[in-house]
């Protein structure tokens, strides 16, 4: 799976017009994050159709990148993040973003990953 990153102007209305660039094509967001950092945003966004997404990011003027995440599927309850957390630092790999895709409360929760070396950080979770 891939997440799109979107470094943009943070300023009033720059989230909807993202948001209905993709959904107006037909974009499916699976997955997003966002922050704002002083003058800048910085989104994340993990979809259906990464080709389709970053065409339409390309062609509306959102400088963007894309990289590879995993997806971790764990119990919803209290720790099962920080076991993951602890894996991954013992396999010395930093993380450089996650955040929650789905969530059934009580049951199962799918966090998106995205680290330095996702293929050693993989290694880890088993």
């Amino acid at each position: 799976m891939q997440e799109i990153t979107i470094i943009t102007s943070n300023k009033v209305g720059v989230l909807a017009e993202i948001c209905e660039l993709l959904g107006g094509s037909g974009v499916n967001i699976e997955g997003i994050s966002g922050q704002g950092m002083a003058d800048k945003g910085l989104i994340r966004v993990v979809t259906g159709d990464t080709a389709t997404a970053t065409k339409l990011l390309t062609k509306n003027g959102f400088p963007h990148t894309v990289g590879d995440v995993f997806i971790i599927e764990m119990p919803d309850r209290p720790g099962e993040l920080a076991k993951i957390a602890r894996k991954v630092a013992k396999a010395g790999v930093n993380v450089e973003s996650i955040y929650i895709l789905s969530k059934n409360k009580g049951a199962m929760t799918q966090v998106a990953v995205k680290t330095d070396n996702n293929a050693v950080a993989m290694k880890f979770m088993k």
